[in-house]
């Protein structure tokens, strides 16, 4: 499983907004490459933000 998988995947279980040190913790990466693979999900439109520093998975 790719890094941006794995951080989609958490997102996904956690059910609520996660910061991305939050995602970095649950998911054992550095806060970097998660930070990284956000960028990556945001621009293919499957991750959100719904309030500022706070990630979601798009519905």
């Amino acid at each position: 499983m790719s890094e941006v998988e794995l951080v989609f995947k958490v997102l996904k279980e956690a059910g609520r907004p996660l910061k991305s040190k939050e995602i970095a913790d649950m998911a054992g990466l550095d806060k970097k490459t998660v930070d990284k693979a956000i960028k990556v999900l945001k621009k293919e439109g499957k991750v959100t933000s719904p309030k500022r520093c706070y990630y979601a998975p798009a519905v």
